[in-house]
C-alpha cells in the first residue's frame, strides 16, 4: 500500500497531483515514508512540501535521524522545510542543526525557522547535565541574533525567546532583553512583538 502512495508521488506529471499524492502518502502514517516526503521539500512545490512537513511532524521523533541526516545543503528551501519540521518536532536531538542554522545560515527563511524551533524543544528529554548546556547555547544564540540587522531575524529571536522564558532559570536575562529591545529596535513591529512576549512572561 504506502508502495503504491510513495510511486504516485514519484510519477506525479503536475503540481496538482503532486500535493494529492503527497497528502495521501502523508496520511498513511508509515515509517517507510519518510524518505520520499523529506525528498518532497526539492520539488520546487511549496503545497506538497508543506503536507510533507505535516506529513513528518505527524510520524514525530521516529522522522528525526533521517531529517537530520537529509539536510540539503545546497537547496536552501528544501533546507527550511526540514528545519520546520524539526521545529515542530521539537526532539532535542535536533538541537545543533538548529543553533547552526539560527546563527549562521545565509537564508533567511531557515534562520527564522531555526530561531522559533530552539524556543520549543522537549527539554525534559535531557539529562540535568545536559539539559543546562543546551538551554545556555539555546539563550547564547537567540540573544546574540535578537540584534541581527535582518528585523524578521530578530522578530524570529523574540519569539524563540519568549517560549524560552518559560524555563525560571532563563527568565531574568531575557526580560532584560526584551527591556532593552523596547528602547532599541527601530522596527515598530519588533517593538510591538516584544511587547506582546512581556505579556506572555
Amino acid at each position: 500500500m504506502t508502495k503504491e502512495l510513495i510511486r504516485a508521488v514519484e510519477s506525479a506529471d503536475s503540481p496538482a497531483l503532486m500535493v494529492a499524492a503527497v497528502q495521501k502518502l502523508a496520511a498513511a502514517k508509515d515509517e517507510a515514508a519518510i524518505p520520499t516526503l523529506i525528498a518532497v521539500f526539492g520539488y520546487n512545490n511549496p503545497t506538497a512540501a508543506v503536507a510533507a512537513v505535516a506529513g513528518l511532524v505527524e510520524l514525530g521523533e521516529v522522522a528525526v535521524p533521517q531529517l537530520l541526516s537529509q539536510i540539503d545543503d545546497y537547496n536552501y528551501g528544501a533546507r527550511a522545510y526540514s528545519i520546520r519540521a524539526l521545529s515542530a518536532i521539537a526532539d532535542p536531538r535536533a538541537i545543533d542543526i538548529l543553533l547552526t542554522a539560527a546563527a549562521t545560515d545565509f537564508a533567511p527563511s531557515v534562520r527564522r525557522a531555526a530561531a522559533k524551533g530552539l524556543g520549543n524543544l522537549h527539554w525534559h528529554k535531557l539529562n540535568d547535565k545536559d539539559r543546562a548546556s543546551a538551554l545556555s547555547r539555546c539563550l547564547e544564540t537567540l540573544l546574540n541574533i535578537s540584534t541581527d540587522s535582518d528585523w524578521s531575524i530578530r522578530y524570529a529571536a523574540v519569539v524563540g525567546l519568549q517560549a524560552l522564558a518559560k524555563i525560571p532559570d532563563l527568565r531574568s536575562p531575557i526580560q532584560a532583553k526584551f527591556k532593552e529591545m523596547l528602547f532599541t529596535d527601530t522596527e515598530k513591529a519588533i517593538r510591538a512583538r516584544v511587547q506582546l512576549a512581556q505579556l506572555a512572561v
